[in-house]
């Protein structure tokens, strides 16, 4: 299962690879919302881990776009940010900082949600 980590902060992105990784998934980052949009196009993670409050490219402008997007709309994205109540409704939140059995939990379920 791929999982792409979309965050401007480079600790908290090679924080989540690391720990992902050594739970069994492939792991994508990108440092902002352009780079996760073009990752996208490449390849088709299985779950998203946005950070909302980016420069240039912000999370919600991600989503608004995926949403948009034939076949793109339905990878599963949870939010990662300081503010919860910033996320789109009906996003999943973790908020900041990561509680990491609270987000292997919801990555878990997400991938199950999106069995190829």
């Amino acid at each position: 299962m791929i999982v792409l980590v979309v965050d401007d902060d480079a600790d908290t992105r090679e924080t989540l690879r690391d720990f992902l990784e050594d739970e069994g998934y492939t792991v994508l980052v990108a440092a902002n919302g352009n780079d996760a949009l073009q990752c996208i196009e490449q390849t088709r993670p299985d779950v998203m881990l946005l950070d909302l409050m980016m420069p240039m490219t912000s999370g919600n402008s991600v989503y608004e776009q995926l949403q948009k997007r034939p076949g793109l709309a339905s990878i599963p994205i949870l939010a990662v940010t300081a503010e919860p109540s910033r996320a789109p409704l009906g996003m999943p939140a973790l908020e900041k900082p990561i509680k990491l059995d609270r987000l292997l939990a919801l990555v878990e379920l997400c991938c199950e949600g999106s069995q190829r």
